[in-house]
């Protein structure tokens, strides 16, 4: 094999292993079966949730994925693999594939890595039904406010009896 094409390759390793470096989460599914269509989508939808996904071989993923500390990851890379990349969201790369997966029987997870540590497909669908960062920030801010509604709603109610009780 000529100098020339180990260098491409290893430009493609290093590519793929920055990626998996900078990522808060990352899914590996299987696409085997996906229309161009449907692939479309569902790359459409990773995009707009600011994940990227990448096709890429698997011994390229399996070389990026161990220089990056993902041992545990290599029995996932056998077969058509795609890997989605999230920078900012752990959680969009799992929600959007596994709700395409419900729509599209084609599309399989079968790993992953969130917050820099390899996770099972069981871990990945767990994380799907999570809610975003918005809305995880919207039910803390509930629970934190819940308190000082209830002492409001109790200073309401004795103001409310003073008021009902007749003037001595």
């Amino acid at each position: 094999m000529s100098e020339a094409i180990i260098a491409k390759k290893a430009v493609v390793v290093d590519e793929v292993f920055d990626k998996f470096s900078r990522a808060k989460s990352a899914v590996v599914v299987d696409y085997l079966g996906l229309t161009v269509a449907q692939a479309t989508e569902l790359r459409k939808q990773l995009r707009e949730a600011g994940v990227e996904m990448k096709v890429v071989k698997n011994t390229y993923l399996r070389r990026a994925a161990d220089k990056a500390g993902y041992e545990g990851l290599d029995e996932t890379f056998t077969g058509p693999t795609a890997v989605a990349f999230s920078y900012d969201d752990v959680v969009a790369p799992a929600r959007i594939m596994a709700n395409f997966a419900k729509t599209v029987d084609a599309l399989e997870i079968k790993g992953g890595i969130i917050e820099g540590k390899v996770a099972t497909l069981e871990a990945i669908n767990e994380l799907a039904t999570l809610p975003n960062r918005d809305g995880m920030l919207s039910m803390l801010l509930s629970v934190l406010q819940a308190p000082i509604r209830n002492v409001a709603y109790a200073v309401k109610a004795v103001a409310e009896a003073k008021d009902d009780e007749p003037a001595a």
